[in-house]
């Protein structure tokens, strides 16, 4: 039997057998599934990922033994795309949505982004991340072991750092691996009376500044007709590349301004959203390796009509990940596991697909591919255990979690 919750025991070695894996590896055909395999861990790492008859016979003797009794195990899931940091809620602006209004009418109208900076800007940095960790705590419970986190809400210096801080305090309290992305550029707030140059300038500014905290990981953008111009784009891009800071872009979900492109041309990690991105863009991304980040929930909750085009991506062999773009406004998502189903029902992606794109791909767009994603040698213990007949249960069910155990960096917490 598999104890419901054990304790790490730092550079034991360990391993899980009797396993039916999703390894994910690369050179594998689909998901790199293993029947009768076996995990072996020691420390934070992977040691072994295979067939359980391929196990060296030292590291079985050596190890502390776990039957999954058939169980299947895949790679930890990874949300690639999250606002997480966020004080209050946008119930109202659901109502007028249902009412008729569009995404971008409740916007202009000073709703949208704008209405959640006020919320942010009043609350502590304590605050915020009291307020988003239940939402954290979600996704871990179907078995994130990775999760970026967007700024974005507080659009001046103090706000935009402490919505940061809040977020990398989420990650000092909880065993899981938070990227945080600085996105500024989300919005022009009240203050700059809608003088979308002047904003950016001080975007620019204030880069520095928290980057030389080590807060962040990566730079996003909003480049849209009711966000920023792809001109405006570039200069937060041409900073973040100053900086030595990898970049991505909300980019073509409301129009073609040619953003998935843009991002590609400085080697972005992913481009996010995409439903209006033409060949050109898709064949751009393909060349320069940025991921397409999928966000099926905002399409659903938005009620949007204009599919990515999955059939470009895949012709040029793009990269396609998987996230719920949690946020007040257009995504109140907590679940990857839905997110999947939405995906597969709305999108039409495969099965493999889906599952990829919250494990491998998911990774790939934080520039995590060599650390987790897949079940392989080398790579960080992040594995997800489920009460499952076959992976396609991930994306099939509605509302139901099958999470048996989470391990993050050898970490184990049973459900």
């Amino acid at each position: 039997m598999i104890p419901s919750e054990t304790p790490a025991k730092a550079n034991r070695t360990r391993v899980w057998r009797n396993a039916r894996l999703a390894t994910l590896a690369a050179g594998t055909p689909g998901l790199g599934l293993v029947e009768k395999g076996a995990i072996a861990v020691t420390g934070d790492s992977i040691l072994f990922a295979g067939a359980e008859a391929d196990l060296p016979g030292d590291i079985a003797r050596a190890a502390e033994v776990t039957d999954c009794e058939g169980r299947w195990i895949t790679p930890g899931l990874v949300d690639c795309h999250t606002h997480l940091i966020y004080a209050g809620n946008r119930a109202h602006e659901f109502e007028l949505r249902l009412a008729g209004a569009t995404y971008e009418e409740i916007a202009r109208a000073g709703g949208g982004i704008v209405s959640s900076v006020k919320a942010l800007r009043a609350a502590s940095e304590a605050a915020l991340a009291a307020e988003a960790m239940p939402r954290l705590d979600a996704l871990i419970a179907e078995g994130a072991t990775t999760v970026e986190i967007k700024s974005g809400y507080g659009l001046d210096y103090e706000n935009e750092r402490k919505s940061l801080r809040a977020a990398r305090a989420l990650g000092a309290q909880r065993p899981v691996t938070i990227k945080t992305t600085f996105l500024g550029a989300h919005a022009v707030p009240p203050e700059a009376n809608k003088d979308s140059a002047a904003h950016i300038a001080r975007v620019v500014e204030m880069m520095p500044r928290i980057a030389a905290e080590g807060l962040i990981d990566a730079v996003d953008a909003f480049c849209e007709g009711i966000g920023f111009s792809p001109a405006e784009t570039r200069q937060v891009f041409d900073q973040a590349k100053s900086l030595g800071l990898p970049v991505k872009l909300h980019a073509d979900q409301l129009s073609n301004l040619h953003g998935a492109a843009l991002t590609a041309e400085y080697a972005g990690l992913s481009a996010d959203h995409l439903e209006h991105t033409d060949d050109a863009g898709a064949a751009a991304m393909a060349k320069a390796g940025t991921v397409a980040v999928l966000l099926p929930g905002a399409y659903y909750f938005i009620r949007e009509t204009k599919l990515p085009p999955l059939d470009l991506f895949r012709k040029h062999g793009v990269a396609l990940a998987l996230a719920t773009d949690s946020n007040p406004g257009t995504a109140p998502l907590t679940s990857l596991l839905l997110t999947m189903n939405m995906a597969a029902t709305l999108f039409r992606m495969t099965v493999d697909e889906c599952i990829a794109g919250v494990t491998r791909e998911g990774a790939k767009a934080l520039g995590l591919g060599r650390q987790t994603g897949t079940l392989e040698a080398g790579k960080w213990a992040d594995l997800a255990i489920w009460n499952i007949e076959r992976p396609a249960e991930l994306v099939y069910r509605m509302g139901f979690n099958p999470l048996h155990a989470r391990v993050w960096k050898g970490v184990w917490k049973g459900q």
